[in-house]
C-alpha cells in the first residue's frame, strides 16, 4: 500500500532535546505535572542512572492517581528486573511488554517486528519523541560504562500531532489487552478492548510551527517514513545532512542519495564509528564504496556510541525540512519495527539541529576516504560481506525485498 504524503500542521511548538540529559529532566517535570494521564512507550527501559529518575516519576504519578501506562519492547527490556517490577506495579503503573519472546526467542522470525519507537504523551498536551531510549548516557546495557555520552536526540512538542501521537498509542495499548484477554478466553473484554482501540485524543496548544507525525507500522504504514525521506532527498538543492546509527538504505534511498550528490548537493553522513553489533557494523559498509564514488561525504562518530536518527535539509533554504525519531536507515525499522519521528519545516528549528550535526562531524568525526576505505584489510571486507548476505538472507526469510 503506497503511503501519502505527511500532513503537516500548524500551531506546533518544537523544542530540540540532545541526549538524556536534556530529555530526562524534561520528561520527568512533565510527568511531575500530570493531572490525568502518563502514557510512555520506549523500546529499552532500564533503571540505572538516569532512568532510575524517569521510574521514579512514574511511580509518583501513579501515587498521586494519575493513569500511567508503560509499554516497553520485549526483546529491547523484557521483562524488568526486581525490584523496580514490584515497586511500579504496586505504585499503580500499568505495564505491557511487547511481543514478548516465547521459547523459540527471534528463531521465530514474526518476533523480528519489535516495538522500537520511543514516546511519551501527559495530560494530552505535551508530547516526547526520538530515538533515546530510558537509558543512562554514560551506560550501556552490554558494554557498561561509557567514557562519554551517547550521542542522540529528541523532541518535546505541542499542538495537534500530540493527539495523533496520543491515538496511536491508545490503539497499540487496547490491542495488546484484546490480545491478553483472548489469551486469557476473557472474549468480552477483548471485544471491549479492540473498541477501545479506535478511540482518538484530544489535543493541545502549541506555537507557530509545521510539523508532522509520522509512523511506521506492518499495516496502515508500511513505507511512510522512508518515503517522506526519499521526497525530501528529491527536493534537495543545497545540502543533506544524516545522521544514523544504523545505515543499511534500501536500494531507492540509496539511488537518492547518489543522484542528489551528482546533482551538485553536499551529502554529509554521520554514522556509527564504533563497533557494537556484528550485523549492523558490518552490513553497512558494503554500501559505502557506491556512495564515496558519487562524492558523498562520509563521517563516523567514534567518542561514544551513535544513537541518533535525524536529519536535515536545505536548513538554510526557503522550505527546510528537519526530522528526529526512532527511525533507522535500515531494513529493521524500515521494514520490520514500530517507529515514529517527527517531521518540521522551520528555519530556526532546521538551523539548530544542523549546526549541532556539524560541530559533531567536525570535532567528533572521523571522515571515510575514499582511497582508504578501497584499501581495508581483506579481513574487513569479508566480514563486510558476510554480514551483508545475512541481513539479506533475514530479509528474504520475512519475504520483504529491499
Amino acid at each position: 500500500m503506497k503511503s501519502a504524503a505527511p500532513t503537516f500542521s500548524l500551531a506546533h511548538g518544537v523544542q530540540l532535546l540532545q541526549g538524556g540529559v536534556q530529555l530526562f529532566p524534561a520528561l520527568v517535570q512533565a510527568i511531575d505535572g500530570a493531572r490525568r494521564s502518563v502514557h510512555l512507550e520506549t523500546y529499552i527501559f532500564d533503571t540505572t542512572g538516569a532512568g532510575g529518575d524517569v521510574a521514579l516519576a512514574l511511580v509518583r504519578a501513579a501515587e498521586r492517581g494519575v493513569s500511567t501506562r508503560l509499554v516497553v519492547d520485549g526483546v529491547g527490556t523484557g521483562r524488568l528486573p526486581s525490584p523496580w517490577f514490584e515497586r511500579l506495579q504496586a505504585a499503580g503503573v500499568q505495564l505491557r511488554v511487547y511481543s514478548p519472546l516465547g521459547p523459540l526467542g527471534l528463531l521465530l522470525p514474526m518476533r523480528w517486528r519489535r516495538l522500537h519507537r520511543k514516546l511519551c504523551v501527559v495530560d494530552g498536551q505535551v508530547l516526547f519523541c526520538g530515538g533515546i531510549n530510558i537509558l543512562d548516557d554514560y551506560h550501556d546495557p552490554n558494554f557498561g560504562p561509557l567514557a562519554a555520552p551517547r550521542f542522540d536526540f529528541a523532541v518535546r512538542a505541542q499542538g495537534p500531532l500530540v493527539g495523533q501521537a496520543q491515538s496511536a498509542m491508545e490503539q497499540l495499548w487496547w490491542r495488546m489487552q484484546a490480545v491478553h484477554d483472548m489469551r486469557q478466553h476473557h472474549l468480552p473484554e477483548a471485544v471491549h478492548a479492540l473498541r477501545e482501540a479506535g478511540v482518538g485524543a484530544g489535543v493541545g496548544p502549541g506555537g507557530a510551527m509545521r510539523a508532522a507525525l509520522l509512523l511506521r507500522d506492518n499495516l496502515r504504514h508500511r513505507s511512510r517514513i522512508e518515503r517522506a525521506y526519499r521526497r525530501a532527498i528529491a527536493r534537495a538543492r543545497h545540502e543533506i545532512i544524516i545522521a544514523n546509527a544504523y545505515f543499511l538504505p534500501g536500494g531507492k534511498l540509496r539511488r537518492a542519495l547518489i543522484l542528489a550528490a551528482r546533482r551538485g548537493v553536499r551529502v554529509q553522513l554521520l554514522l556509527q564509528g564504533r563497533y557494537e553489533y556484528f550485523m549492523q557494523y558490518h552490513a553497512a559498509r558494503p554500501v559505502y564504496g557506491a556512495l564515496l564514488g558519487a562524492g558523498v561525504e562520509i563521517y563516523e562518530y567514534a567518542p561514544s556510541f551513535l544513537h541518533a536518527k535525524v536529519a536535515v535539509i536545505d536548513a538554510q533554504a526557503r522550505r527546510p525540512w528537519a526530522t528526529v525519531g526512532s527511525s533507522n536507515l535500515d531494513p529493521l525499522s524500515l521494514l520490520l519495527a514500530r517507529e515514529a519521528n517527527v517531521v518540521v519545516r522551520d528555519r530556526a528549528f532546521a538551523a539548530e539541529l544542523r549546526a549541532r550535526l556539524c560541530q559533531a562531524m567536525a570535532q567528533a568525526g572521523q571522515r571515510v576516504e575514499p582511497e582508504v576505505f578501497a584499501q581495508r584489510p581483506w579481513r574487513e571486507r569479508v566480514l563486510d560481506r558476510i554480514a551483508y548476505a545475512l541481513m539479506r538472507s533475514a530479509l528474504w526469510v520475512t519475504g520483504n525485498r529491499y
